[in-house]
């Protein structure tokens, strides 16, 4: 099984790539952000009680959102792998997604981090917000906020997987193809 976390600061293009990576290698990928809308649209017990902590601007505890990914690698038994995305955050949730996986009898294969230089991240997602109707993309003191706050949050996953030997940085700069061989380069190796 190939149970990869993909990470990347806001802009990096997890999101296409994850949607390449999940067909190239019949891989499940579990967007945490995905699985929170389609549990409170779908007014579930656990989007519910997500929703109840972001209505007040908390974090979901990792406990209601370890629940959520649990439904969802239990709705895909017998999948090739997973591709996380956005999940985990903390070295708390690190380890409560290898608990999860362990009783699955599986584990984390690799954290494949897309690096991109904070000036082409902001760019893109100007770009991106002229486009998307998101708003957080439109404004550029926000999107500098959010690129800061994830290395302030990933700089400790960083090391985490690092300590497993299972950290691995990929440029990804330059055209879609060409950041998918990289990636398909570090996959293919874990797979050999």
């Amino acid at each position: 099984m190939t149970n990869l976390v993909l990470f990347g600061p806001p802009g990096a293009g997890k999101g296409t790539q994850a949607d390449i990576l999940k067909e190239k290698y019949q891989l499940i990928h579990i967007s945490t952000g995905d699985v929170f809308r389609n549990n409170i649209k779908n007014k579930t017990e656990l989007g519910l009680n997500a929703k109840s902590y972001m209505d007040k601007g908390q974090l979901v505890p990792d406990e209601v959102t370890i629940k959520m990914l649990n439904a969802e690698v239990d709705k895909n038994e017998g999948a090739k792998g997973f591709i996380f995305d956005g999940f985990p955050r903390t070295a708390a949730q690190a380890d409560a997604l290898a608990e999860l996986l362990k009783l699955k009898n599986t584990e984390v294969t690799a954290m494949i981090a897309l690096e991109v230089d904070d000036e082409i991240l902001v760019d893109r997602l100007l770009e991106r917000g002229k486009t998307s109707g998101r708003k957080d993309d439109a404004d550029e003191s926000v999107i500098r906020n959010r690129i800061k706050v994830y290395y302030n949050e990933t700089a400790v996953l960083k090391e985490y997987y690092k300590k497993q030997d299972k950290y691995y940085g990929v440029d990804g700069v330059g055209s879609i193809e060409e950041i998918t061989q990289r990636l398909s380069a570090v996959i293919d190796k874990l797979q050999a």
